[in-house]
């Protein structure tokens, strides 16, 4: 099986509050878990984002480092662009 190696950076929208955010990191490591393997996660935490996205001003940055199969991203990425309170993903071979 062919694996490679990506990071996912995905911010998440703060107006839900606490318990929102941190259902969003749980919904998606365990996407990546059933998919693939965790290498790292890395939690910027609130950040003031450089322009309005969606009327926010605020959002939690999560770095995630996996590896996969190829097809795995595009799901990923699918799946983020449907759920409420993501507001940006971006997933980059390494």
């Amino acid at each position: 099986m062919v694996t490679n190696k990506y990071e996912a950076a995905m911010i998440f929208s703060v107006a839900g509050g606490e318990e929102a955010v941190t259902a969003l990191k749980e919904k998606f490591n365990a996407l990546i878990a059933e998919n693939g393997s965790i290498e790292n996660v890395d939690e910027w935490g609130k950040r003031r984002l450089a322009y309005l996205i969606n009327d926010e001003a605020e959002g939690f940055y999560v770095f995630t480092t996996f590896t996969s199969a190829p097809e795995f991203p595009a799901e990923l990425e699918r799946v983020a662009k449907i759920t409420d309170g993501v507001l940006r993903i971006m997933i980059t071979k390494k």
